[in-house]
């Protein structure tokens, strides 16, 4: 299995479904062809007002009429023609662009626009990655409800409002240091940061990120805080999330809460104390300027390359004993702390 597969996993109750009846097969097809070609045009139309958009041209592909929406970072391919959330949708992606880049020192050149397909069923999505995604195909279709990051290629299908934001800003931030930074991130602060951006709240058409409201992270990490199951620092900023795909589901969501916590930890703790650290550690990679040498360093800059265990177990301890502190064991009791404070107030339903 490719250890850089990325996925997301929602549970959902069941998808409605509609019948229509009453033509012939000859003057249905006809009928349903001409109508879904109207509702489209009326779609762009209605699109090319938003301000987050700056065209939007006819998607011709082979499963469903679709809309190509460009915007000043994105160009976004989707056959869901529901005015509410394509409506919204572009504003998303800006937004969750500009959260990205809030996360580094200074902001990084964006070269071609960031590419992401967004589908209105999952049977769309499913013939979508057959064609795409080679041999790594059955591995993506693996994904109850949810996205996944490919080649810097975000892609998605409806499963709701709420659900579909969620997926596609994580993923957004996997599909943008994919593409943005020279070095590829330890896992830990990859996941990590992906979480930030599964939680906000829409007004006046903008999206604003809000970590701290991420119940779902929050109630894995209070459900481990009470097991005791927290990892040793040095055991969590060494874990990829690969070993874990064979174990339970608790273990999993552990493990993208305690990450959740981490980076919240660096940047929030104690009035941010460690905020400059972590954002240098960040501008590392995204420049390719951390001290690393030979295969690692090689290893680091090659996307085709997959993550092994043992990179992650070596370069991840060694860049963060660099870059935020060389005594794990100490920071180790603060960040145990932050976690019991950050859930103090969460209580999990029977």
């Amino acid at each position: 299995m490719n250890l850089n597969t990325r996925f997301f996993l929602f549970v959902l109750g069941p998808a409605l479904g509609v019948l229509l009846g009453g033509c012939q097969p000859g003057q249905k097809t006809s009928q349903t062809n001409t109508a879904a070609n109207n509702k489209l045009s009326q779609m762009a139309d209605y699109l090319r007002g938003e301000p987050a958009v700056r065209s939007v041209e006819e998607w011709k592909n082979p499963y469903a009429p679709g809309l190509c929406i460009a915007t000043t970072h994105y160009e976004l391919y989707t056959t869901l023609i529901e005015p509410l959330m394509l409506r919204q949708l572009p504003a998303f992606l800006e937004s969750a662009y500009a959260a990205y880049q809030n996360q580094l020192p200074a902001p990084i050149g964006a070269g071609q626009p960031l590419k992401t397909y967004f589908f209105s069923d999952r049977a769309q999505w499913e013939q979508y990655t057959r064609d795409t995604a080679g041999t790594d195909a059955e591995v993506y279709l693996q994904i109850v409800k949810g996205a996944y990051t490919l080649n810097g290629t975000v892609v998605a299908y409806n499963i709701g409002r709420k659900q579909s934001f969620a997926v596609i800003g994580h993923e957004g931030w996997h599909q943008f240091d994919q593409r943005l930074f020279v070095y590829r991130l330890p896992s830990w602060l990859d996941e990590g940061i992906a979480t930030l951006f599964e939680t906000c709240s829409y007004t006046q058409g903008k999206f604003v990120f809000e970590p701290q409201r991420n119940l779902m992270r929050l109630g894995a990490l209070r459900q481990t805080v009470l097991e005791n199951r927290l990892l040793p620092l040095r055991e969590l900023i060494a874990l990829n999330p690969g070993q874990l795909l064979e174990g339970s589901d608790d273990a999993i969501l552990s493990f993208y809460a305690q990450n959740y916590a981490l980076v919240r930890f660096l940047r929030e703790n104690n009035y941010g104390v460690r905020l400059a650290s972590y954002r240098r550690l960040l501008q590392g990679g995204a420049g390719g300027s951390w001290p690393l040498h030979g295969d690692y360093a090689a290893m680091a800059a090659d996307r085709t390359r997959s993550l092994t265990v043992g990179w992650n177990m070596q370069v991840s301890p060694a860049l963060f004993t660099c870059y935020i502190d060389p005594d794990l064991d100490r920071l180790n009791a603060e960040y145990r702390a932050y976690c019991a404070k950050l859930v103090y107030h969460v209580r999990i339903a029977p």
